[in-house]
């Protein structure tokens, strides 16, 4: 027991001791820490201290050199600047000399011209005098001829001023005479280059339409079934189309009569079908001839269309183009209308780009021209079939230059634009192409021969011609006995012959021609 608590106390004790010297080293160890700490403290304040001294240095050097550059920089504008003051004030001193030198020159100069002006003042004392004893010596003069001519010098002038007069007035008469006959020459001139050139440059066909169609059968017996029993088919027919049938002795053909066109057309078409069909009827007849009908109004509005654009004419309103297809199956004098109004549109549009104008006006105002001959409805209509096509253009909308061009076309209305004299021009270049209209043969030559007659019943005619398909005769005549001024007159009652005793459409010029020739041999 003993021993352990000696044990105890020794480990103990021993522990306290060891605590002790451990303390004691540990105290040690740190003061020496503490002092290496210190010295490499002073270190890197003594190395911080030398890096400061080093930037301060080159701080201080890199100050110098920028104080030497700024310097140096300084000294040479100063430089520059003194370079240019010393410019300037050379050039203010050759300034200085040559305002010197020009005042000089202006003191000379303002010298001569004061001598100048007392010299002209003295001339002009001079002139004066001179001017006051001419006006004296004219004075005297006057008086003199006033005693001689026994005039007043007023009187005289009055009567200078009606001789200048008159001859001015005659010699303004007659520049304005020449004046005027140059410009309607040249005027006459442009008007047939155009004229010609539109006539030129639009070729159309031709062909005369009549007022019976023939429709062709493949044999005789087709006739029968189409006249039925006691005739009862051809009324049915006739009555539903409004068209007259002809059956006579012509082999294998019917002939169809009535002057409406599209009647006629849908009459042909109806019969087509029934023979082909071979059901002849009554009440098969007026089916046919109702579905026919359709055929055509939509045939006649798709006409309509095609037409206006194959002329580039847009924004027509529908009912006028519907017109426009109804004109294929109307006539004018046996002209087909449709074919008439698309030559006048071509025309006109050729004539108002020669002259400057609209032309898709001018083709809209021709081809609308005459769809006053196509009515909307079957009436009698006593207006004019050009004011009556005016007012159909008012009514769906067409331009005032469009609807007086159509209107004024004949001259029932006054025209009030430049595109109406060339859709009345041009409408009388169609009709008036050779074949254009219909004419009876015989009564065309007649009235050539007639014309050519009028002429050979003055005395020295020798010969004479109708030419232009009669709207133009010359004649020639002997110089032995008809004068130039004999020849003006003889031209002169021709016309009025041929106004008088003859029937004629336009106008008929007469020409004379009178030639003098003298001929002689040398042997």
């Amino acid at each position: 027991m003993d021993n352990i608590i000696v044990i105890v106390v020794a480990a103990v004790v021993g522990l306290g001791i060891g605590f002790a010297i451990a303390k004691m080293m540990e105290k040690g160890k740190a003061s020496k820490t503490i002092a290496n700490a210190k010295r490499e403290a002073s270190d890197i304040i003594k190395e911080a201290n030398k890096e400061g001294e080093n930037i301060k240095k080159d701080k201080i050097f890199q100050a110098k050199e920028k104080f030497l550059e700024l310097k140096a920089e300084h000294e040479k504008v100063i430089i520059s600047k003194d370079k240019k003051i010393a410019e300037a004030e050379k050039r203010i001193r050759d300034k200085e000399s040559q305002v010197s030198s020009e005042l000089a020159k202006n003191k000379k100069l303002s010298d001569q011209l004061q001598e100048q002006i007392k010299e002209v003042n003295y001339k002009g004392e001079i002139l004066d005098k001179k001017q006051s004893e001419v006006e004296k010596l004219h004075k005297s003069q006057v008086q003199q001829l006033e005693v001689i001519s026994g005039l007043s010098a007023e009187d005289a002038k009055s009567q200078l001023l009606e001789s200048l007069k008159e001859t001015a007035k005659s010699d303004a008469m007659a520049y304005l005479q020449s004046t005027l006959e140059e410009a309607k020459l040249t005027a006459q001139q442009e008007a047939r280059k155009i004229v010609i050139n539109t006539i030129q440059r639009i070729g159309t066909e031709e062909a005369v339409e009549n007022c019976v169609s023939v429709f062709n059968l493949e044999s005789d017996d087709v006739k029968g079934r189409i006249i039925g029993r006691e005739g009862r088919n051809i009324r049915a027919l006739e009555a539903a189309t409004g068209v007259e049938i002809i059956v006579d002795d012509t082999p294998e053909a019917i002939i169809l009569s009535c002057f409406d066109s599209v009647r006629r057309e849908v009459a042909r078409l109806s019969l087509h079908r029934l023979v082909t069909d071979g059901r002849i009827h009554p009440a098969r007849i007026e089916e046919v001839v109702k579905k026919t009908e359709k055929q055509i109004n939509e045939e006649i509005a798709e006409i309509g269309k095609r037409t206006v654009i194959d002329l580039g004419i847009h924004g027509l309103h529908p009912e006028l183009i519907k017109a426009v297809g109804r004109m294929k199956y109307r006539s004018s004098y046996g002209q087909n209308l449709l074919q008439h109004s698309r030559e006048v549109a071509k025309l006109c549009g050729v004539m108002a780009a020669e002259l400057g104008l609209n032309p898709k006006l001018a083709k809209r105002a021709g081809l609308l021209h005459d769809i006053g001959k196509v009515p909307m409805a079957e009436v009698e209509v006593e207006t004019p079939h050009a004011i009556l096509g005016m007012q159909w253009a008012q009514k769906y909308g067409e331009k005032a230059e469009v609807c007086n061009a159509i209107g004024a076309h004949h001259d029932e209305i006054e025209m009030t634009t430049l595109i109406s004299p060339i859709v009345q021009v041009c409408d009388a270049i169609s009709g008036a192409r050779p074949g254009a209209r219909r004419q009876v043969l015989d009564s065309y030559i007649q009235r050539l021969k007639d014309l050519e007659d009028i002429a050979f019943g003055f005395n020295g005619v020798q010969k004479a011609y109708a030419i232009q398909a009669g709207r133009e005769l010359r004649v020639i005549v002997e110089s032995e006995k008809v004068s130039d001024d004999k020849a003006a007159e003889l031209s002169f009652e021709i016309s009025q012959k041929i106004q008088t005793d003859m029937t004629y459409p336009g106008q008929v010029k007469v020409t004379v021609i009178r030639e003098t020739r003298s001929v002689n041999v040398a042997k």
